[in-house]
């Protein structure tokens, strides 16, 4: 018998037909061969490799991303996914045999794990990182065998628009889409209509419908994250949430301050600092506040010289409200200290770094995610001081620490829980793909 597919919600016909053609297509099994994902692979890293100059020009007009920044923090992970899935492909798919916990009961029988794709899938893509952010996830559910529909951000316009167009004429059309447009879209997307099944003339009873989509995974800001796990949950769809947070940045009196701070500023001010485990704050050892300042300092100047506004290294933040929303925490500084930096310039989305000396605990910086190139720094006297700090707060998407004192490095690490935690050094452990992803569940 036909299958039919009827969307009972008013909503895009264009996006309605779309979605109707995927679900169409996964029930044919289209997806379940490993040939069929193996060739959807190999069309993805196609994209990447012979677009990689229009992927270079759009980041550039979205977030002044310099070429090699693009290369390194966009293009590359995604390569070493593509990578990582077409060797391992074969093994992940595989039907695992399990033991027989009970041979009086289970004896005569064969248990299996068998992995399988979810279905149709929604990605709802940043504007951060939205080539990695969108390939590197899409490696993984063309992997599992899902078809997906992609809704890249409109806040970065110029790559929203190349995958757009250019996506299509490498992936199987029948089994993904990119679906554009703002707020209203991604509504109109998260409102899950229930899907009307109708075989020979019998329809199903609503209560037993599927919903749109089989799984849904959203990267973004820990408020919007709020609203689409709502939506999921109106009908129990399962979603995975890659979302922002502060990761705190502990500075004791043992580190190798030069070293600190070379490692702080590439995490901090790559992307403009608009990175979801950027080092967030900084918490100092009050024995070398001045000192690591001083080496702060130095390395923004030779980063970025006299002037980053002309620097083709330093970025730009996304649009105006994120620009204004950064600026109020120079402007109300409060207490505190501006020690370097403090300037902006709105009709060029430019802020400059800037460190702000003596935050105190209720400081805009302090309790939202920056995700913009401002350094605040708290001093401690003792490490419990840290612990205290950090564990009366949501707990840490990464929590960065510098130091030469292996018991201090072990007592934060046995006191504090992060999403991931790493020494002497910042960003690493995000391209390391042998690790399970840096989430806190």
């Amino acid at each position: 018998n036909t299958l039919q597919l009827i969307l009972s919600y008013v909503m895009d016909p264009s996006h309605a037909n779309t979605i109707i053609r995927l679900r169409n297509s996964y029930l044919s099994g289209k997806t379940l061969s490993l040939e069929w994902r193996m060739s959807q692979l190999e069309q993805l890293h196609k994209f990447a490799f012979e677009n990689e100059k229009e992927i270079c020009e759009a980041l550039k007009k979205d977030l002044n991303k310099n070429e090699n920044e693009v290369k390194m923090s966009e293009l590359s992970m995604a390569f070493e996914d593509l990578k990582l899935a077409a060797e391992n492909l074969e093994e992940w798919t595989a039907v695992r045999k399990v033991k027989s916990p009970n041979m009086l009961i289970f004896g005569l029988d064969t248990i299996q794990i068998k992995p399988e794709p979810y279905g149709v899938c929604l990605m709802i893509c940043p504007w951060n990182y939205p080539i990695q952010l969108t390939l590197v996830p899409l490696v993984g559910m063309i992997a599992a065998g899902n078809c997906v529909i992609l809704k890249p951000s409109e806040l970065a316009p110029a790559v929203e628009q190349l995958l757009a167009t250019k996506l299509p004429e490498y992936l199987d059309n029948d089994c993904f889409a990119v679906i554009t447009g703002s707020v209203k879209e991604t509504q109109s997307l998260l409102s899950q209509p229930q899907l009307n099944y109708s075989i020979a003339n019998s329809m199903v009873p609503p209560s037993v419908r599927p919903s749109m989509f089989d799984f849904v995974f959203f990267t973004g800001s820990i408020n919007v994250g709020r609203i689409v796990m709502e939506a999921c949950g109106k009908h129990l769809t399962p979603v995975c949430l890659e979302l922002g947070g502060k990761s705190p940045t502990i500075v004791d009196e043992t580190s190798n301050l030069y070293m600190a701070a070379r490692r702080i500023c590439f995490g901090k001010f790559i992307n403009c600092s608009q990175s979801c485990i950027a080092p967030d704050y900084l918490l100092v050892q009050e024995t070398v506040v001045d000192g690591l300042i001083s080496e702060l300092t130095n390395v923004i100047h030779s980063m970025f010289g006299d002037n980053p506004q002309t620097s083709d290294s330093y970025g730009r933040i996304v649009n105006n409200r994120h620009f204004n929303r950064i600026k109020s925490m120079i402007v109300e500084h409060r207490d505190s200290e501006i020690v370097l930096g403090g300037k902006y310039d709105e009709s060029d989305l430019y802020i400059e770094p800037t460190i702000i000396k003596n935050v105190s605990a209720d400081h805009p910086a302090m309790i939202e995610e920056i995700f913009g190139p401002i350094i605040p720094i708290k001093s401690y006297e003792s490490l419990s001081e840290c612990v205290e700090f950090i564990n009366l707060r949501q707990k840490p998407l990464a929590l960065y620490m510098f130091s030469s004192d292996n018991d201090n490095i072990e007592y934060i690490n046995s006191r504090t829980s992060s999403g991931a935690f790493l020494c002497n050094d910042s960003l690493s452990h995000a391209t390391c793909n042998s690790l399970p992803y840096f989430s806190i569940f």
